[in-house]
């Protein structure tokens, strides 16, 4: 169909990709929409897993793919990826003349594709805006990329307010949702034997499911901080811990590095995964007595499946926190003490009953009941709130 209209969407990790799974794939499925899939950073990445053959595997074609992440992960090779990358988007989208670029968060990937689309004159809607994730530099990238979109898909309504007090016009900015929510009412479960299976190795009891990334802007350290929660997680033996590797950000790989030690020495009752994949993380997820780190899945998916989540450190102030959500500090002991406190028969008892604050999972449709009328024009003025009244 060659007037249909051109989405693209881009996607740099594994995380991201899973949020915007049900949304790409309600694009393709509709007449009068294209989908053009961008691939870029850890996707196109050996040591994150080269995930872009999962993107395809589950049908979808990508037709560009951007190469900008740097085997560094110091300050200066993050900075130099994001260059490479503008580079690289400023390419692709004069290739593939799209309607408009679709993204998601709050990475240096999706900055440098954000740049490029705003330079291109090219239509940004943006997923997941107006939230905080205060001791990362993701939080100033994100509202960086909320300025330079023209439609903000958001997934709460004080993040529709945030992102409306940032000077976006309320008729540009859409409450659809957590779009990984619609994995809970989409996606076909695995099974505990099929995860033992799948993974190698035995789900024992309890069951914790860690992901641990780098807080780029905290006073400590990422090794001291990931040294703390191993440390936290040795206090309870007779715990299976399955990990999933943190992003490519800053200080990431000597977390990976740290991971795989102590997984080695815990086997076989821990493992540590380059990356599960949205249905087999989900489940897991499901299964897992506590998650525990710092991921965003911790506040958005693991209460809508009524899971406990300890979250470590501040990488998610500022968020919405359901009340399955446990704060502890990046020590050893008040992690420990938080496992404890969601392993409890008391806070287990509590858990059915929790609400999630995030949508009721049918982002994808409201994306896309949207995508199908009018696209907005690139020029936008500020909205004022002063003076709208």
């Amino acid at each position: 169909m060659t007037d249909a209209r051109k989405i693209c969407v881009v996607t740099g990790s594994r995380a991201e990709y899973g949020l915007l799974y049900w949304p790409m794939r309600a694009i393709l499925e509709e007449p009068g929409l294209r989908l053009q899939v961008v691939a870029t950073g850890m996707h196109l990445s050996p040591e994150f897993g080269l995930t872009w053959r999962q993107i395809e595997a589950d049908g979808f074609a990508i037709e560009a793919k951007v190469e900008m992440l740097l085997s560094g992960d110091t300050p200066a090779a993050i900075t130099k990826s994001l260059g490479l990358g503008v580079i690289g988007f400023a390419d692709a989208f004069e290739r593939l003349a799209p309607d408009l670029v679709m993204v998601l968060g709050d990475r240096f990937e999706i900055l440098a594709a954000a740049q490029a689309a705003l330079l291109a004159r090219i239509p940004l809607a943006h997923v997941h805006g107006g939230e905080l994730s205060e001791n990362a530099f993701d939080d100033s990238v994100r509202h960086a990329i909320t300025k330079m979109a023209q439609w903000h898909f958001v997934a709460a309504e004080p993040y529709r307010r945030r992102v409306v007090q940032m000077g976006e016009a309320p008729e540009r900015v859409f409450n659809v949702g957590a779009p990984g929510l619609d994995h809970l009412t989409r996606t076909p479960w695995m099974s505990r034997q099929d995860l033992e299976r799948d993974l190698g190795m035995a789900l024992g009891t309890p069951l914790f499911l860690a992901t641990y990334h780098p807080e780029t802007l905290a006073g400590t350290s990422p090794e001291a901080a990931m040294g703390e929660l191993l440390a936290a997680l040795g206090r309870f033996p007779q715990a299976t811990v399955v990990f999933t590797y943190p992003n490519a950000d800053t200080g990431g790989r000597i977390l990976i590095r740290m991971i795989d030690e102590f997984a080695a020495r815990n086997r076989p009752r821990a493992g540590a995964f380059v990356s599960l994949g949205q249905r087999r993380y989900l489940s897991l997820m499901r299964e897992a007595d506590v998650v525990v780190g710092n991921s965003s899945s911790g506040l958005t998916e693991a209460p809508a499946l009524h899971r406990a989540t300890v979250n470590v450190g501040g990488r998610q102030d500022g968020r919405l926190k359901a009340s399955s959500v446990i704060d502890c500090r990046a020590d050893a002991a008040s992690i420990a003490e938080a496992i404890g406190r969601a392993l409890s028969a008391e806070f287990r008892a509590t858990l059915p009953g929790t609400t999630s604050l995030y949508g009721a999972g049918n982002a994808a449709a409201a994306i896309v009941a949207r995508l199908r009328g009018e696209l907005p024009r690139v020029q936008k003025p500020f909205f004022d709130i002063d003076h709208a009244h």
